[in-house]
């Protein structure tokens, strides 16, 4: 082998050892954006782009309305999404302990992807204007497991709950079919995007981000903290 050989041989070794390592310090480490698994929660504070106003406006509907509460609550949810499904127990838990001292703001963010969400939250918005937001909120839940994931529209399915919960069918099927009453579920996910909402559940307690389906615990510690102050 002459000596430029060797030389070279020497060169690409060094750039080998050099590069593998890299690599393998690269896998160790992770990535420095990487994700958080899902399920886990996370917490950020609001910035300036997630004012109170975008939170929480004049039409937003509100579970409960505590007088001179301390503390608002505001969940951006999408009623297919099994994580607000399980998430939701813990949320009328917390509303029966806190609902005469924080206020539960409820906002529509249904994921595209899922075939029947914003269909589903259309028909709780429709049933909102016969005062039965409440108990068409709760049916979706009590339901999903009937419905959620399905690729064909629920249309029916969702007439019939309507039915169930005694509504005027007339007005219903009108304000249903009514471009506004989409508009107005549209508009609750373009305010989630603008504070920063990326998935469901998504809570935000006097401004601070929990993503991630928190725990009843989480929030309620959460909740605690807030009325401390």
């Amino acid at each position: 082998m002459t000596k430029n050989a060797r030389i070279s041989l020497i060169i690409v070794t060094v750039v080998v050892v050099v590069v593998g390592g890299f690599v393998l310090l690269s896998r160790l480490t992770g990535p420095s954006g990487s994700q958080q698994p899902a399920g886990s929660t996370s917490v950020a504070r609001p910035t300036p782009i997630a004012p109170n106003e975008v939170l929480v406006r004049p039409d937003s509907h509100k579970l409960n309305d505590a007088p001179n509460a301390k503390v608002t609550v505001v969940e951006f949810l999408d009623f297919e999404c099994e994580s607000c499904r399980a998430a939701y127990p813990g949320v009328e838990k917390l509303r029966g302990e806190y609902g005469d001292r924080v206020t539960f703001v409820m906002r529509y963010f249904p994921i595209p992807s899922h075939r029947n969400a914003e269909l589903a939250a259309t028909v709780v918005e429709a049933a909102s204007k016969q005062g039965k937001l409440d108990a068409m909120y709760q049916r979706m839940y009590e339901t999903q497991q009937q419905w959620g994931e399905k690729q064909v529209l629920q249309h029916e399915l969702f007439v019939s709950f309507a039915r169930d919960l005694g509504l005027d069918m007339t007005k219903f099927e009108a304000d249903l079919n009514d471009p506004a009453t989409l508009e107005r579920v549209l508009k609750d996910r373009k305010d989630g995007t603008t504070v920063g909402v990326q998935g469901t559940p998504t809570f935000f307690i006097n401004g601070t981000k929990f993503q991630g389906a928190p725990s009843y615990d989480g929030l309620k510690a959460a909740i605690e903290r807030e009325l401390a102050k």
